[in-house]
């Protein structure tokens, strides 16, 4: 819904008011005005959900009055007593000079085994072992796992008797996070919504004005979520800048780290086995990698870790094998278009190059959020209504990622015969997820999880386009489906960005204009164009697009040579003598020039000089010798699978060609008209139409 000014129209501003009065009744005390932290986070480098929480305490009312008293507070608690590192001395001293000091900081807590106490480390003020009474340990277990913010009364009492413990000492703590949450109260509370409302919470809790975007602008933003409610769930976002793909790491949840660009190391993301100690994967829910292209292991056994880990959630390292439940997202920018990224290469190009041709790895996604289809983020995307606290939401993410729903879309739907075992787990996953996110007390009905279902396998189907790319035919089942268990009646789920920019134009082309498919110098199979002109002339043959290549001029020549030699048997029109020739050559997928010229390029000279067009959307396959023998196509599946990508309804094939077909599937055998020939002759005249 576009609209120029921040006024809501009045049906709009009711559904808000419905929404926000739920909101009060179900959830008071766990939500917050999200304006409010946009005044008060340009200001202060605190996380989101620190800033949320004293907001939500402060805060939580309709009146004007209190809100400014509220907003006032907080500003004055930040002020005083949130820790900067740098000013850490500072605080420390004016703790010794006034014997206690409040102070707003990150605490992690461990067991002393040997003292049998529990201690604990302050991150900003860079203190350490302080001890800490278990009766907050066992009030606040999230201090032992990773550890939570709070607001801390210190005590400084220097003891001459007692020099080998520490002065300070901690008189109250409490966590500015939610130091645990009801489950039952969100499941509970989920009923009062709408599925729409509820999606509109999501969103406005991360931030973001759910009324700004439309449905699939909004399903795709909380595909950006997955990795937070599901265990290890790979996902890949690439798309233009400032359309928010790391905000969400970032800023709204303190169980994901966001890792940027650059050099990485297996020890620090895996595991350090001089330290003994786990890496990021243990110790966050979410590892995402911001700026993918500028991924780079020290190590050489990188890549290798992480494809082991990315399918197995588990790793080797020394003599053991450990178990991690991170989920990996991988984001980055596309500088290009999104029509000539997938008609010159795939939506994985901006990888780094061990990554981008690895099909092993890119198997390994789960996911590819088409990030080019969000909108940029401008000042009216970001909401003013209420929304969860982002420590709640962050924290009914984590609790959720213990309940597996993978079994949802079971007792309704079952899959297509062109899923394999890899596409079922990730398909699965990201339905898990959804239905995690949207229906967390487990209650849907059928068309809520067939919705889901489809935008499960397109973000899958997505990968396997990519990998049927760069991989060929061993990625030839890409057509998803899924198959409705009451009626037996089965749904294809397709890609939107497949279907247009097809390369070989429908209607007639120009004479001398030519089409074929070939392997080209890189081992790669992709389309050629040719483009003919004639001029007056005595008989020379000009070429441009080649290159320095021998074979590919020794093709080219060697045709021009057979017209000279076998010209008239074609037509008596054909003058090799009397006129010009002008050949541009243009390798349109960028992979190199291919070797395979000879015939098209005869079909090309023949088309010009007889002023006639090829028949529209023809591909011509195969090559001939200079005494006119007619070679057969190598990699016959893989190149048809090109012509049906790029657009050509018709395939001038040779008949040396014919026996391999029964390797090819029938589904791609059907989809082109199939045009036979047994001479060179015989394919110009097929080419051109004539009898």
């Amino acid at each position: 819904m576009d609209r120029e000014t921040t006024q809501y129209t009045p049906e709009t501003d009711d559904a808000n008011e419905v929404i926000d009065r739920k909101l009060r009744q179900h959830f008071d005390g766990k939500i917050v005005r999200k304006d409010l932290t946009k005044a008060i986070k340009e200001g202060a480098n605190v996380p989101v959900y620190v800033l949320e929480f004293l907001l939500g305490q402060y805060c939580s009312s309709d009146d004007p009055q209190i809100i400014e008293n509220g907003v006032a507070n907080v500003k004055r608690i930040l002020s005083e007593n949130f820790v900067r590192p740098d000013e850490s001395q500072k605080v420390l001293s004016s703790l010794r000079e006034r014997g206690s000091y409040t102070v707003i900081d990150r605490i992690t807590v461990s067991l002393n085994i040997k003292l049998d106490r529990y201690e604990s480390d302050f991150s900003n003020l860079g203190i350490r072992g302080i001890p800490i009474s278990s009766d907050y340990v066992s009030k606040y277990d999230r201090l032992l796992c990773g550890g939570i913010w709070c607001i801390v009364g210190l005590e400084y009492e220097y003891i001459e008797e007692d020099k080998k413990s520490t002065p300070i000492s901690i008189v109250k703590l409490t966590p500015i996070q939610m130091p645990h949450i009801d489950m039952d109260e969100i499941k509970e509370g989920r009923k009062a919504f709408t599925k729409d409302e509820w999606i509109t919470i999501l969103l406005r809790s991360a931030g973001m004005e759910a009324d700004r975007f439309t449905k699939r602008e909004k399903w795709l933003q909380l595909a950006r979520m997955l990795p937070l409610i599901e265990n290890n769930f790979n996902l890949c976002e690439l798309g233009p800048r400032s359309t928010g793909k790391s905000h969400l790491y970032k800023e709204i949840s303190p169980n994901s780290i966001l890792v940027s660009g650059g050099q990485t190391t297996v020890a620090n993301l895996f595991y350090n086995m001089s330290s003994k100690q786990v890496g990021l994967v243990g110790l966050w829910d979410c590892v995402a990698f911001d700026e993918v292209a500028g991924i780079t292991f020290k190590d050489k056994d990188g890549v290798q870790i992480m494809k082991d880990y990315m399918a197995s959630g588990s790793f080797a390292r020394g003599k053991e094998e450990k178990a991690a439940y991170a989920s990996m997202a991988f984001v980055g920018n596309i500088n290009q278009s999104v029509d000539v990224l997938l008609k010159t290469s795939h939506l994985f190009e901006p990888f780094p190059e061990a990554m981008a041709y690895d099909t092993a790895f890119l198997d390994r996604m789960h996911c590819y959020i088409p990030g080019w289809e969000i909108p940029k983020y401008r000042p009216e995307s970001f909401t003013n209504d209420y929304g969860f606290i982002t420590d709640y939401l962050a924290e009914f993410m984590r609790q959720m990622r213990k309940e597996p729903f993978g079994d949802a879309c079971d007792k309704f739907f079952r899959f297509g015969s062109n899923l394999n075992q890899r596409d079922v787990i990730a398909v699965r996953k990201i339905v898990s997820g959804f239905t995690k996110l949207l229906y967390p007390n487990g209650e849907f009905t059928k068309e809520e999880v067939e919705e889901i279902l489809t935008f499960a396998l397109e973000m899958r189907r997505r990968v396997k386009e990519q990998l049927k790319k760069i991989g060929g035919m061993e990625f030839y089942d890409v057509n998803f489906s899924y198959v409705d268990n009451e009626s037996f009646e089965e749904r294809y789920v397709s890609v939107p960005e497949q279907g247009g920019g097809k390369i070989i134009p429908e209607g007639l082309t120009n004479p001398g204009n030519v089409y074929t498919i070939s392997q080209g110098k890189t081992g790669m199979i992709g389309v050629y164009r040719l483009e003919t002109q004639m001029l007056p002339g005595n008989g020379k043959f000009e070429r441009t697009g080649l290159g320095s290549d021998r074979d590919v001029r020794e093709a080219t020549n060697t045709a021009f040579n057979y017209l000279k030699a076998s010209g008239n048997a074609i037509s008596r029109s054909i003058s090799t003598t009397m006129k010009d020739y002008i050949v541009n050559y243009q390798d349109l997928n960028g992979i190199g020039m291919t070797k395979y010229l000879t015939l098209p390029t005869v079909i090309a000279l023949a088309s010009c000089a007889l002023n006639k067009p090829t028949l529209s959307s023809l591909a011509v396959l195969g090559e001939i010798s200079i005494s006119g023998t007619i070679l057969k196509v190598e990699e016959l599946a893989s190149v048809l699978q090109v012509c049906l990508d790029s657009g050509a309804k018709k395939v001038l094939i040779p008949i040396t060609s014919a026996p391999e077909l029964g390797s090819v599937p029938s589904d791609l055998i059907g989809a082109f008209s199939l045009i036979f020939y047994n001479t060179p002759q015989e394919a110009v005249y097929k080419a051109l139409g004539v009898e």
